[in-house]
């Protein structure tokens, strides 16, 4: 966890590729001063576990996440097993992210019917007290590296789903993107990311001053591109969040030492101390864990 002084990175990898290649960029990762090497849980990407074995087997210092399961894909006693051998297998360098899913389409591939944002959260908190009963049983096995299991991120934007990592979780990871109907996400403006910030802390109460915040980048821009990055998302965003570009935690832009900056500006303003971003931006970010180490 990061001190007040400190922020956490990460990178969440996306792009399935051969083994010599997953350990490639897992290595450079690590190299590149990153803390966290995650791996999303989307069909047509690695699967989640394996990979992070395979990342622990090539690296020695990073932490490992799930970012994030799709909870609703996963029997809760075999999620147990899976979560339990894993912990173990990396040593206890897992971090457990955990999702409701919002991507209709591959729910529909699995033929996992898809439900209402209540249903599927529900079916997560259901999914951790499975893991927090079972991890406390002397008896299941196989046991996690540590008593009770690897730390928590849970991820959302909703009130379901915030309440529910207030409750349980060590991290709190915002999407900055709110899940639609239809099973797409809609970028938020920095006022509703300012609010749902708020929600959080209210409901974390007491916890708020040992939960970290996390927030997922979706795009780093380099110095030079910004004109062409708002060109090709002014279609694809709406015009009020447009605008507001430059306040927004979810898209960096400028050089290194500014976007450093904005990162101290946002831990200040919405409180997040533990960054993600996505594979595609791991080189062109890196620079800026540079500014702080």
């Amino acid at each position: 966890m990061s001190s007040p002084t400190d922020f956490r990175f990460g990178v969440n990898m996306v792009v399935p590729h051969s083994r010599d290649e997953w350990v490639h960029k897992c290595r450079r990762a690590e190299q590149l001063g990153y803390d966290v090497i995650g791996v999303a849980d989307h069909l047509g990407m690695a699967p989640p576990f394996p990979a992070l074995v395979l990342a622990a087997e090539n690296t020695e210092r990073v932490r490992l996440n799930t970012f994030v399961l799709n909870v609703p894909f996963y029997n809760p006693v075999l999620l147990a097993r899976e979560v339990a051998g894993t912990d173990r297998f990396v040593q206890g360098r897992l971090e457990l992210g955990l999702g409701a899913g919002y991507v209709r389409a591959e729910f529909d591939t699995a033929g996992i019917p898809f439900g209402s944002g209540a249903s599927r959260v529900e079916y997560v908190e259901q999914t951790v007290r499975t893991l927090c009963d079972l991890f406390a049983d002397p008896g299941f096995g196989p046991q996690p590296a540590r008593p009770g299991g690897p730390p928590l991120l849970i991820g959302g934007w909703g009130d379901r789903m915030l309440t529910l990592a207030a409750r349980y979780a060590s991290v709190v990871a915002l999407t900055g993107a709110a899940a639609t109907t239809a099973g797409g996400l809609r970028l938020a403006g920095p006022a509703e990311i300012d609010e749902r910030v708020g929600f959080v802390r209210a409901a974390l109460g007491e916890r708020a001053a040992e939960v970290e915040l996390n927030i997922l980048v979706q795009s780093v821009v380099p110095a030079g591109k910004r004109a062409e990055f708002l060109d090709r998302y002014a279609s694809a965003v709406a015009p009020e969040v447009l605008a507001a570009v430059d306040e927004l935690p979810t898209v960096l832009l400028g050089g290194p030492r500014e976007i450093a900056d904005r990162l101290r500006a946002n831990r200040e303003r919405f409180g997040f101390g533990y960054i993600t971003v996505l594979e595609p931006d791991m080189d062109t970010f890196a620079p800026v864990i540079a500014e702080f180490r």
